[in-house]
């Protein structure tokens, strides 16, 4: 989770939620998100709300991480008391580094939520992992636990673009742990790369499409590298010890990506992500960029149930201390005006490959958007059908058409 949370009104000590959102929870489907905030070493991009074992100190820990995660879900089973969400859509264990944890604390957490609320039959469940975290005896124990998907941060194929974002495994790893989570049994793989970083030639970038491709994995994330105040890699790139990311080396990796991942059998369907299929899309996101309601566990978990938008206290330690003492670790919390309801849905929706209605947009919205059309920016046979749908220039250009369409 970003390391810097907002400003909003306090959680109620027992985090209870308006009579209004309990009532509309689950409408538009509903996920559950479980942060594990434990990494071995910090990668010099960073800013997520992750911790190392020397950074933690007293008082919190791995060993009694699950527990502790098990007593927040516990809380919200109380929460919706009476008017429980439909079954579980979707769980996304996510970090930090999930894998850290013993798959049976992954598995005993995947219960929980399961025992609470109930698990879809055709639920997708994914856990991040780092891929020097994960054996091929892991990865079965996690699939026989009921986890079909995995996300492993790759990042890249060369060695020094490796060194340089402080990754800790080899250039090989990956796509090896990649070729065992499928001989694992999970239903979908999928490998984040990071392209932009100083020093990495667009030989290198190709390398690492390259071996994405041939790890047979059925889903690719794609990210320029963003450079976070606080990080290691801001502070180096200040005394000018790296290069700036150059804006025009993003655009030329992203279209690379899509090159090379188009001619391998890969549709692009969120701005940053391919798939090989519909199925091989993960779900999970798509209930964050359509509206839907998720309960975030964890230390600076962030939540959206009917309408509120809640994140936790983003200590480790003040997290269990919370949940020790019988309350919510709700830090605060905010109602979505319609306004801003709108505003995000716009933002996401574009994002995405299906495109948005041009009926959700107001008149200063639509003639933003035919001045997008003409200009190259969205598809003109999607504009004629009634949707906003970005053109591959427009997807280089899409926080620029975002704030065309809006107000």
């Amino acid at each position: 989770m970003p390391g810097v949370l907002p400003e909003g009104e306090p959680v109620p000590r027992d985090g209870a939620l308006p009579a209004a959102a309990r009532r509309a929870v689950g409408a538009r489907g509903f996920g559950v998100y479980v942060h594990v905030p434990f990494c071995a070493s910090r990668c010099g991009y960073c800013d997520f709300n992750t911790y190392t074992a020397a950074e933690l100190g007293g008082g919190a820990g791995r060993e009694t991480y699950a527990d502790t995660v098990l007593a927040e879900l516990a809380l919200a089973g109380r929460v919706l008391g009476d008017s429980p969400p439909p079954r579980v859509d979707t769980v996304f264990v996510g970090g930090g580094t999930p894998t850290l944890l013993p798959a049976d604390d992954l598995a005993r957490i995947l219960d929980g939520i399961d025992r609470t609320w109930g698990l879809a039959a055709d639920a997708e469940v994914t856990t991040e992992a780092n891929p020097e975290t994960v054996t091929p005896e892991s990865l079965k124990a996690l699939r026989a636990a009921g986890y079909t998907r995995i996300s492993l941060g790759m990042q890249s194929a060369a060695p020094g673009v490796l060194a340089i974002l402080d990754r800790q495994h080899s250039a090989g790893r990956a796509t090896a742990a990649a070729l065992e989570a499928r001989d694992a049994g999970f239903d979908h793989v999928n490998l984040d790369l990071i392209y932009g970083t100083p020093g990495e030639s667009a030989e290198d970038f190709a390398a690492s499409l390259a071996q994405v491709v041939t790890a047979g994995v059925d889903h690719v994330s794609a990210y320029a590298l963003i450079v976070e105040d606080g990080t290691r890699l801001a502070a180096r790139m200040r005394r000018g010890e790296l290069p700036y990311p150059s804006d025009d080396v993003a655009a030329d990796r992203y279209l690379a990506a899509e090159a090379a991942l188009a001619a391998a059998g890969f549709s692009w369907y969120e701005v940053s992500n391919w798939a090989r299929s519909e199925a091989a899309r993960c779900r999970h996101n798509l209930l964050y960029w359509t509206g839907a309601d998720w309960w975030g566990l964890g230390p600076g978990a962030h939540s959206h149930v009917g309408g509120v938008r809640w994140w936790n206290v983003k200590h480790p330690t003040a997290y269990a201390q919370r949940l020790a003492a019988g309350e919510s670790p709700g830090l605060a919390r905010e109602l979505l005006t319609p306004d801003e309801a709108h505003m995000e849905d716009v933002m996401l929706r574009l994002r995405l490959a299906a495109g948005l209605p041009l009926s959700r947009l107001d008149e200063a919205g639509r003639a933003g958007a035919e001045r997008a059309r003409a200009d190259g920016l969205l598809d003109a046979g999607a504009y004629a059908a009634g949707r906003a749908v970005l053109t591959l220039r427009g997807r280089l250009l899409a926080d620029a058409v975002v704030r065309d369409l809006l107000p």
